[in-house]
């Protein structure tokens, strides 16, 4: 099947709280190699977009204060290619927007599908052959989402239950199903719960749709935000002096809102999103105990180093996951199951399994007024 009407949108926003002190608002996680693979995430997200609809074919879009970094980053990436956000509006505005311009371009039978930038897929080729099934879907009308397989009961990742199949209605998306509903991150009794049932996968927000079918939903749902994101559309390419006067007059108004709440959750009400499944090996690195579960060990008892393993110097420990960023040696004398980080203006240490509450730490230092190391 042709991809020729393709095009992916990677929204590369967010600051991951849980990843800092690596992950800083002037320098996030997408533009980190968490992995040690050679490859930051968005550079890897790009490489795998590229391969299935060319590299011409993929956009960015990011914060003005990230804008150097990506071009850096991804010298592939034309100017017209990257959408500049002078302050953050979440997913919907950032995906909206690209779809608006791009629809512009090339017309709004368009299909268009948003991929993070910070995630990680095993198997590319399963995910080509998934966004394929989902692009097919999205040319019958249905905004079409990729559902990861639950290998687990987790509380972190919201839900999607998944209805009759539409493969009758599809014969290009013979695994596609129809979304009976988006639920919220559960509890872990619900979680394991939705696993027994076999009708529920992960959310991942990877959303394929055809241009024309995005921006009447967006219309029918969010009218002030698609009044607006179609003023800054057709100003985009006019001029650069149009598009900063567009961008000015309605973007800071804009509602932030994520594409989930806006678009998927209501269409899926009305019947009108379907689900292609994902079985590529997915994983989002969303704290310090996901990317040590993606790490190899460096011995037999578990210790993970993200970075220069020499740096790293431990006796009578294990489980623990080490980055040392601050030029100096991070040594651990009988230190079991910790998270690590040293940079050059500030050292986290706390238990793996608190990872997640790393969060609270930024809140803490944000409240105390040290917005110099965030």
């Amino acid at each position: 099947m042709s991809s020729e009407d393709f095009y992916a949108i990677i929204p590369a926003g967010g600051v991951g709280t849980r990843l800092w002190p690596l992950s800083r608002k002037s320098r996030p996680k997408f533009l980190y190699d968490l992995l040690d693979s050679g490859r930051t995430m968005i550079q890897s997200t790009f490489d795998r977009l590229a391969a299935v609809c060319g590299a011409e074919h993929v956009v960015v879009s990011t914060g003005e204060a990230h804008v150097d970094a990506v071009r850096e980053q991804l010298p592939e990436l034309g100017a017209e290619s990257l959408f500049a956000e002078p302050v953050a509006r979440d997913s919907t505005a950032a995906i909206a927007l690209a779809a608006a311009v791009l629809a512009r371009r090339h017309g709004d039978r368009i299909v268009v599908g948003s991929f993070a930038a910070d995630q990680v897929i095993r198997d590319k080729d399963a995910f080509a052959e998934c966004v394929r099934q989902a692009t097919a879907a999205a040319r019958q009308g249905y905004v079409t989402t990729i559902g990861i397989a639950a290998s687990r009961p987790s509380t972190a990742f919201g839900y999607i239950h998944q209805g009759r199949s539409l493969a009758d209605e599809i014969p290009d998306a013979q695994s596609a199903r129809l979304v009976e509903s988006f639920v919220e991150k559960p509890d872990s009794a619900t979680a394991q719960a939705y696993l027994q049932t076999g009708e529920y996968r992960w959310n991942a927000g990877m959303f394929v749709m055809r241009a024309d079918v995005l921006l009447s939903n967006l219309k029918r749902y969010q009218p002030d935000l698609h009044a607006s994101i179609m003023s800054i559309a057709e100003a985009w390419d006019e001029s650069l002096e149009r598009r900063k006067a567009a961008m000015t007059r309605y973007w800071y108004g804009l509602e932030k809102i994520a594409f989930d709440y806006a678009i998927a959750e209501p269409l899926s009400a009305a019947g009108g999103v379907a689900v292609v499944p994902g079985g590529f090996g997915w994983d989002d690195i969303g704290d310090f105990n996901s990317v040590a579960a993606l790490l190899p060990s460096s011995n037999r008892r578990n210790i993970k180093v993200l970075g220069d393993q020499d740096d790293v110097v431990f006796l009578d420990s294990a489980g623990d996951i080490v980055a040392a960023q601050a030029g100096r040696t991070v040594a651990l004398l009988g230190v079991d199951d910790m998270v690590v980080i040293d940079t050059p203006d500030a050292l986290l240490v706390a238990p793996r399994a608190r990872s997640q509450e790393v969060k609270n730490m930024v809140a803490k230092l944000s409240g105390l007024g040290r917005d110099d190391i965030l």
